[in-house]
């Protein structure tokens, strides 16, 4: 039987510790302490050492001073200030990536949106997540603008861990059909239309979840 890699079971407890503070499990300001978290998954500190950089340079934690590792901090300003910045790029990214949608581009589409109804039924919320933020990075990808992409990178964990947080308020269960109504719109070919649909659609989410 061969023994796990170091980069395996560094994986693992990346994602672990993901889930956590997706779920709330940890909280903000929470400790990451690389002994705790070796015992508490009985294995090497190297590994915990691996993942933590690797939650650190993906935005859901940072060092401080005479504290190490704790899970970043997020406030209801950073989050309005994303919410109303994809407003403006989100349906320029969506208007641009029009151009070249083909019927490959909406069938990936709407099986993105069939898994996270599988997703929701199985009340899988990190899967959820990744995939409305696959969804959505879809097109700030193909829209061919880098200084775009690099935004949407920039802000998508602070995204995700919102939405965690809203969703435990809030039911998921019309989220895949959202999502259906918008590879509608794009099926029309409307570039305009569109474009105002995924912009209500961001209106809308913040509308409901930020105030």
């Amino acid at each position: 039987m061969s023994i796990p890699s170091v980069s395996s079971i560094s994986d693992q407890v990346y994602t672990a510790l993901k889930k956590e503070i997706l779920s709330g499990e940890l909280q903000p300001g929470a400790r990451l302490l690389v002994l705790e978290i070796a015992k508490k998954f009985n294995i090497s500190q190297a590994p915990v050492r691996e993942a933590l950089e690797r939650l650190k340079s993906a935005g859901f934690s940072t060092s401080t001073p005479n504290k190490g590792s704790i899970v970043s901090y997020i406030t209801d300003k950073e989050i309005k200030d994303i919410f109303e910045l994809r407003e403006i790029i989100e349906g320029f990214a969506v208007r641009q990536s029009m151009k070249q949608l083909n019927e490959n581009d909406f069938n990936y589409l709407e099986d993105l949106i069939r898994q996270m109804d599988l997703a929701h039924e199985q009340n899988d919320i990190l899967n959820i997540l990744e995939l409305d933020m696959e969804f959505h990075g879809f097109f700030y990808r193909r829209c061919d603008n880098h200084m775009i992409l690099d935004l949407w990178n920039r802000m998508r964990i602070k995204v995700m861990r919102f939405m965690a947080i809203s969703n435990r308020h809030y039911s998921t269960e019309e989220l895949a059909d959202w999502h259906l109504r918008l590879v509608d719109v794009l099926r029309t070919g409307d570039a305009a239309l569109a474009e105002e649909a995924f912009t209500l659609h961001m209106h809308s989410y913040k509308m409901i979840h930020l105030n």
